[in-house]
C-alpha cells in the first residue's frame, strides 16, 4: 500500500491543482484520497493527486471522512466547506476553512511581518509596493497573453492611465488615498474592458449575480482563495492588513489577491460574460488562467518580498 511519506513534496507555489468538488464521497482508499460519485446508479471513483494540490472546496452534497482528513493535512491540503459553484468563499460567515495543523512553519515570514505592522509608515510603504506590483503584474500579464490581445486588451493603450496612477501612490499620504486610487483605476479598466466586450453602460453591482458582474464575484472568490493559501503557507495571520478594513479579521486576503484581480479576474469575467458562458465554463477558464501566469507563485513571491523588506535594515 502507498504510504504518504512516499509522495515528493512539491512547494504550495508551484502546486498546479485548485478542487471543486460537489455530491460526492471523499474517503481514503489504499493510501490514497479519492472521491466517489453517483453517476446513473453507478459509483465511480476518482483520484484525488493530493501532493500536487493547493486547495480542496467542498460544495453541496459533499461529506468527508476522517481518514482522508489525515491524509489531506499531512500533504498541506488547504480545505474549506463552500456554496455551490464554489461560492461565496471567505467573505461569507458560513465559510470554514480547516487548516492542518502541524506547527512546524518556518517562522521567518510573521516575525517579518510584525517587525514591520506596528509601524503605520512603514504599513503604507508596503500597501504601495503592493499596489505597484498589482499594476506591474497587470502590465506583464496583458502584454504577453495572446488571448487578451486576440479580443483587443492592449496594454498600450491604458499606458498613460497606469503611469499616472503610479505616480500618484508614490505620493499617496494615506491609506485611505491608496484606496481611492485603487478604485479609480479599476472603475476605468471596468470601462475599458466594457468597451472591449461590446458591455458598454456596465455599471458594478456585488449583489447582481449575473453576466459579468457575476463573473467579477466568481473570480474575486477564486482569487481569496489563493491569498488564503499563500498566507497559510507562510504562517501570516489574516488579520494584519497593510490596506484593507482593519477591522476585518480576514482584510489582508483582500490585500494579497488584489494584487492578480484586475490583471487575471477582470478582463476574463467580461469576455465570458460576452460569449455566455456558463459559470463552469467560467471557473475552468479563470483557474486555467492562474496556472498559465503562475499567479500563485506570484502571490508568494510578493509577500515573502513585503514580509522580510525591512529585516534587511536591521541584519
Amino acid at each position: 500500500m502507498e504510504q504518504l511519506t512516499d509522495l515528493k513534496a512539491i512547494l504550495h507555489s508551484k502546486r498546479a491543482n485548485i478542487y471543486y468538488l460537489e455530491y460526492c464521497r471523499v474517503m481514503q482508499k489504499d493510501g490514497r484520497v479519492l472521491y466517489l460519485s453517483e453517476t446513473q446508479k453507478e459509483y465511480q471513483y476518482w483520484n484525488i493527486p493530493i501532493a500536487n494540490t493547493t486547495c480542496l472546496l467542498l460544495g453541496t452534497g459533499t461529506s468527508i471522512t476522517q481518514a482522508a482528513m489525515r491524509m489531506l493535512a499531512q500533504a498541506g491540503v488547504l480545505v474549506g466547506f463552500s456554496g455551490s459553484g464554489a461560492t461565496p468563499l471567505l467573505m461569507a460567515t458560513e465559510i470554514e476553512w480547516l487548516t492542518p495543523q502541524s506547527e512546524y512553519r518556518p517562522t521567518e515570514y510573521i516575525q517579518g511581518w510584525m517587525q514591520f505592522w506596528f509601524d503605520a509608515d512603514k504599513r503604507l510603504e508596503t500597501a504601495k509596493r503592493f499596489q505597484i506590483a498589482r499594476i506591474g503584474f497587470l502590465q506583464k500579464v496583458w502584454a504577453k497573453d495572446r488571448e487578451l490581445k486576440l479580443e483587443g486588451f492592449d496594454v498600450a493603450e491604458l499606458e498613460h492611465d497606469l503611469s499616472r496612477t503610479i505616480d500618484n501612490i508614490a505620493n499617496a499620504y494615506s491609506v485611505g488615498k491608496l484606496l481611492q486610487l485603487e478604485a479609480d483605476l479599476t472603475k476605468k479598466l471596468y470601462k475599458y474592458a466594457a468597451k472591449k466586450t461590446n458591455q458598454l453602460g456596465f455599471v458594478r453591482e456585488h449583489a447582481k449575480a449575473e453576466g459579468a458582474n457575476g463573473f467579477l464575484d466568481h473570480g474575486n472568490y477564486l482569487a481569496y482563495g489563493l491569498g488564503a493559501t499563500t498566507l497559510w503557507v507562510l504562517g501570516i495571520p489574516h488579520g494584519f492588513a497593510v490596506m484593507h478594513g482593519k477591522t476585518r479579521r480576514g482584510a489582508l486576503v483582500f490585500d494579497v489577491a488584489d494584487l492578480i484581480k484586475d490583471a487575471l479576474v477582470l478582463p476574463w469575467s467580461f469576455i465570458c460574460a460576452k460569449e455566455k458562458q456558463s459559470e463552469k465554463e467560467f471557473r475552468s477558464q479563470i483557474l486555467q488562467t492562474f496556472v498559465e501566469h503562475k499567479a500563485l507563485e506570484f502571490m508568494f513571491d510578493e509577500v515573502k518580498k513585503a514580509a522580510l523588506y525591512h529585516s534587511k535594515e536591521t541584519v
